[in-house]
Parts: C-alpha cells; structure tokens; sequence
C-alpha cells in the first residue's frame, strides 16, 4: 500500500513539475516573441529572403559565441548568454516558416502575419517538448549550459549535411525535427538560467 501511495506521491510532484516548465516555457517564448516582434516593426520581415544555410550560419555564430562564454573563466555569469539564446530561438523560428512558406525575393509578411506564423511554430515546439518531457521525464534540468550549446552545435551540423545531400534523409530525422530540437535546447538554457543555473550542474 506504502509502494502505491508513494507512486501516487511521486506522479503528483511530476505533473507538478511539468505544470511550472509549461508556465516557464510560456514566460520564456513571450520574452523572444516581443523581441521578434518589435524588429518586425523596425525591419519588416527582410528575414524572408534568408535561405536556410544563411540562417543556419546565424544561429551556429550565436552558439559559438556562448561557447566563447563559457569558456571566458573571468566572464560574469550570464553576460550575452541569454539574448543569443532568444537569437538562437528566433532565428531556428524564421527557419521553420522559411521550410514552410519557400524564400522569396521580396519581404512579403506584415507583423500580423510574421506573428501568427511565430505563435504556431512555437506552439508545434511546445507540444512536442511536453509529450517528450511526459515519456522521458525532465532530465534536461539536470543538464549543464555547456551541453545545451554543444547539443546545438551538434544539430546545426546535421542540418548543413542534410543541406549538403539536398535535404534527403534516409533514416534520420529532417531538418525540421533538428530547429525545434534547436529550440527547445536554447529555451532549457533559459529557464535554468531564470532559476540561477547558469553554469556546469554538479
């Protein structure tokens, strides 16, 4: 009986848990869409002539730059980390709409339109991080900075080799599956260091 009310115990600390990372997550997204927005108020949506290996070099320059971070032992704590992270997401976003609207060779979205494209890419993330986190648990808490960026950089060489083999896959997720994985690796980073784990977890 003991075995069962701790079961019960325990499936009720993790809805918990996931209810505070859906709410986090939300906290987050808000925090990079406001910023999405007010540069499409300020530049239009110029990002639409981006071809996917563009973006693709502009998150990997983000990476690498709080890779540098990191690896800078007199650096304070979160200095830049956090606005390359919401780059990171905003541009893997653009990306995302870019693989389902095709570049063009005019901007061609108002902020009306650009927003709404944002919101469902950024919900079809969510949802498939939730279903993840409810099959495997939220190990990711327990991850260090330093593996959300190598993660990232990781899944950005994949995306170039499948560019490289003109977007074929033969077994392997497509280039879609690794932006959102992008995403949600950069929005974990946030919200550990919204909670003060900025650096390696012991």
């Amino acid at each position: 009986m003991k075995c069962f009310e701790d079961l019960l115990h325990l499936e009720k600390y993790f809805f918990i848990k996931m209810q505070d990372t859906s709410k986090q997550y939300d906290a987050v997204i808000d925090e990079c869409r406001s910023l999405f927005e007010k540069k499409m108020s300020d530049y239009g949506s110029a990002w639409r002539i981006l071809r996917l290996p563009s973006l693709t070099d502009q998150i990997f320059i983000k990476a690498q730059r709080i890779r540098q971070l990191q690896e800078n032992k007199v650096r304070k704590v979160d200095e830049g980390v956090v606005s390359e992270f919401i780059g990171i997401i905003n541009y893997s976003i653009m990306a995302l709409i870019q693989l389902e609207k095709g570049v063009v060779e005019n901007p061609d979205l108002n902020t009306e339109e650009a927003t709404a494209l944002y919101d469902k890419h950024s919900k079809i993330t969510k949802e498939l991080m939730m279903d993840k986190n409810h099959d495997y648990g939220e190990a990711w808490r327990d991850m260090s900075q330093e593996s959300f960026v190598d993660f990232i950089i990781m899944k950005l060489a994949r995306v170039r080799q499948i560019l490289s083999n003109d977007g074929k896959t033969i077994i392997s997720e497509g280039i879609d599956a690794n932006f959102v994985d992008i995403i949600n690796y950069a929005l974990f980073g946030l919200i550990l260091i919204s909670e003060g784990k900025t650096g390696h977890q012991s």
